[in-house]
């Protein structure tokens, strides 16, 4: 006798592929499958003007896994694509580009177009950050996790006001306290990252080649020290305490 099986269900083998074709999507696309009818109005748009349009409006570096559950394709599909229109803008010479930043993708300005960009934003404005507040940012960077004290020790003035600055920004944040003090502790945000145009803190630059030479910090820590007679009575000679 023939099975019949009812229209639309697939029976032995072509159901177990099925099944596991279905599968393999909810996995890639973390759990939200793309629509299997490609009835979609999202999953019929053109993939790279569709991640153009989104990564025009981000706040933040998107991921590839986040975009791809947003326009109902595959990771992979969507990291090949992501990588091709950053290739395709490089090869172009666009004003901008696409990087790939703490985790996710996102538009910048070249830097070839840095003047341009500058002079633009800070047309009759200020920076965003002052000296001060970019010293200290550099610091913690470079130093962290670190207490405020630590912080203030290296900039030889007082931190605080320019750390709760950094926190407000979101370019900072706690880190626990530490073991010995109980200070607590500061580090750099993805935010910095962001901002810095950064894959992790191992792409900083090397602080050696902006550092002087230690015979120019020797003659100036000399020539900046007071002289004065260890036996000279006078209230001139005192030391403040």
């Amino acid at each position: 006798m023939t099975e019949i099986t009812e229209p639309g269900e697939a029976s032995g083998s072509e159901g177990a592929a099925a099944g596991y074709e279905v599968q393999e999507a909810v996995a890639e696309t973390g759990g939200t499958p793309a629509d299997p009818t490609g009835s979609s109005e999202v999953a019929q748009l053109p993939l790279k003007p569709a991640l153009e349009a989104v990564l025009m409006v981000v706040d933040e570096p998107a991921t590839p896994e986040h975009l791809a559950k947003v326009l109902e394709r595959r990771p992979r599909e969507v990291s090949d694509a992501l990588r091709e229109l950053a290739d395709e803008y490089t090869t172009q010479g666009r004003g901008f580009e696409l990087r790939l930043v703490a985790g996710g993708w996102r538009f910048y300005t070249r830097g070839d177009y840095a003047d341009a960009v500058e002079r633009f934003v800070l047309d009759g404005q200020q920076a965003r950050l002052t000296q001060a507040a970019l010293e200290t940012l550099a610091v913690v960077a470079y130093r962290q996790p670190v207490s405020r004290s630590r912080v203030s020790a290296v900039r030889g003035v007082n931190c605080d006001g320019v750390m709760r600055t950094l926190l407000q920004r979101g370019l900072v944040e706690e880190a626990g306290a530490e073991p010995e003090t109980g200070a607590i502790l500061y580090r750099t945000t993805h935010y910095f990252l962001e901002r810095m145009g950064l894959r992790g803190l191992d792409e900083l630059p090397e602080l050696a080649p902006f550092l002087p030479e230690a015979e120019a910090v020797e003659g100036e820590t000399q020539e900046g020290m007071p002289s004065f007679d260890v036996d000279d009575p006078s209230p001139d000679s005192q030391t403040e305490h």
